[in-house]
């Protein structure tokens, strides 16, 4: 008898729909897998025959010929054992095949039939969803996360036998509801459960550009010696941040998904993300990629924070490759066998010093580098990456005096209040604009129609250009942060003030 069963294969962020065909028929005993597998879906024949005998089924000592169609599609990973096994017991009658044309099947089967979470399952949700599917049937751990995507019906199964008798006894299941509590939950500001602004002790300068990259989206590098801060600082950025909304953590709540970082999570991410790679990391590894592409660091930081400690020991050729995610927000990766795009709309966030031994311009402990050594140090960050940095802030010591007699600075609670205002007026501004969320998107049409100069603010900002070199880029930037100062201090004109204080976010451009 032939059995098909509905299941789907991810590429990229976006899924698939796969057909499991099983034809169960007269032969010598054995199982013939077609349709491109890959190893873990080749090792589910043996998986899927345990698993049926210890679930109590009845193995069919026949030649069973799985098909996975479409034939020309790589299909990977263990999210096929459930439809494979459902296939086989389909076709030698062991349930009835009524709902199969209905559902897509997902799950990997333990040898005592339990089954077990898999990646993946929100964009195959939605998938689903647009194609008219009535409804997934998954293992339990997934079933809140699939249940997000409205109008799917979602079978959390805890076992083999489960699926089993809600194929032949489907009145006796209930699907499952969402958790409206975490539909809806807020974001609770921090994403680190105790780290707040207020525990900072003086670095006024450097707390304002956090405040002013948290309320434009805009991308920050912290430039001093050791011991200043610089890390301290950029963990604390996430709490001053504003939540995600419900579609953003759609979108991000994808992207791990497919990634394989929900498993047992629950349904949705409401953190921002805040991604730290070590300075070992590999283009690969922060792009994404691999012979069939997977999300990389910057695809996994979309509308959040991507922080690159010690930015200098990464490799440049690495650092080059964070060129063109930067300026579009998104990343093409092309294989002989597939092309994906993966979205990477991230805040880039890094640290470094100032020179080999860390102590250039510091005013307590010398600098020992030469000339030489230094010009060699920062000839790791090319000009157009360092182009595309739009606030670059020089970070000292504290002296030991303030160390101890310091205040407490301000919370991170009464930071982001001010964040969310300029946020909420950045976004009244972008009303017919739905692809604008902060002013660190804002494209050159958008800078001529909101960022308008006097005659004071303009020779300012020629006078800038001309005495630091500045690209035509960079002083677009410059713009942008003038935008978000102005939406901070809640006014609608761009003045001379806060055309200066953007310039004084150029601390490399005004070192070299």
């Amino acid at each position: 008898m032939l059995a098909r069963v509905w299941s789907a294969s991810i590429v990229g962020i976006d899924a698939v729909k796969v057909g499991v065909e099983v034809d169960v028929s007269g032969g010598l005993p054995g199982i013939v897998l077609l349709g491109l597998p890959d190893s873990a879906v080749q090792e589910s024949k043996e998986r899927v025959k345990a698993t049926l005998k210890n679930a109590g089924f009845a193995f069919p000592q026949r030649k069973i010929v799985i098909n996975l169609t479409p034939a020309d599609l790589r299909k990977e990973g263990p999210s096929f054992d459930l439809p494979i096994s459902v296939g086989i017991l389909a076709a030698s009658e062991q349930v009835n095949a009524d709902l199969l044309g209905d559902f897509l099947f997902l799950g990997e089967v333990s040898l005592d039939g339990s089954l077990r979470a898999v990646a993946g399952v929100l964009p195959i949700a939605a998938t689903a969803q647009k194609m008219g599917i009535a409804g997934l049937v998954v293992p339990i751990d997934n079933a809140q996360e699939a249940a997000v995507v409205e109008g799917l019906t979602v079978y959390g199964c805890k076992n083999l036998s489960v699926v089993a008798d809600l194929l032949n006894r489907p009145s006796a299941h209930k699907p499952v509801k969402l958790d409206e509590t975490i539909k809806t939950a807020e974001n609770p500001g921090l994403h680190f459960a105790n780290v707040d602004l207020q525990d900072v002790k003086g670095q006024a300068h450097a707390r304002r550009a956090l405040e002013i990259a948290a309320a434009g989206g805009h991308n920050l590098i912290f430039v001093g010696p050791p011991g200043s801060g610089k890390t301290m600082l950029a963990r604390r950025l996430p709490g001053i941040l504003p939540p995600l909304t419900f579609a953003e953590a759609l979108e991000v709540t994808r992207i791990h998904s497919v990634a394989g970082l929900l498993k047992n999570r629950g349904s949705l991410v409401r953190d921002r993300p805040f991604r730290s790679p070590h300075h070992s990391a590999s283009g690969p590894s922060l792009v994404g990629g691999g012979s069939f592409p997977r999300p990389g660091e910057i695809s996994l930081s979309h509308r959040g924070i991507l922080f690159l400690d010690e930015l200098t020991e990464f490799k440049r050729d690495v650092l080059e490759f964070l060129r063109q995610p930067l300026e579009d927000g998104y990343v093409t990766i092309s294989r002989t066998r597939q092309s994906i795009t993966l979205p990477a709309q991230f805040t880039l966030v890094a640290s470094t010093n100032p020179c080999p031994c860390g102590y250039y311009g510091d005013t307590i402990q010398p600098c020992t580098c030469s000339p030489r050594q230094r010009e060699s140090y920062w000839a790791k960050l090319s000009g157009p990456l360092m182009d595309r940095i739009d606030l670059q802030v020089a970070v000292n010591r504290l002296k030991p005096e303030e160390i101890t007699q310091q205040p407490t600075g301000e919370s991170s609670i009464s930071v982001a209040k001010r964040v969310q205002q300029a946020r909420d007026r950045a976004l009244s501004r972008f009303q017919g604009e739905p692809n604008l969320r902060c002013n660190a998107q804002l494209q050159s049409r958008h800078l001529q129609k909101w960022c308008k100069l006097d005659d004071t603010a303009r020779n300012l900002l020629e006078a800038a250009i001309r005495k630091l070199g500045l690209s035509a880029r960079a002083s677009d930037r410059i713009l942008k942060v003038a935008r978000t100062i102005a939406d901070l201090a809640g006014e609608d004109e761009l003045q001379a003030h806060h055309v200066a204080e953007a310039i004084q976010y150029r601390t490399i451009d005004r070192m070299q």
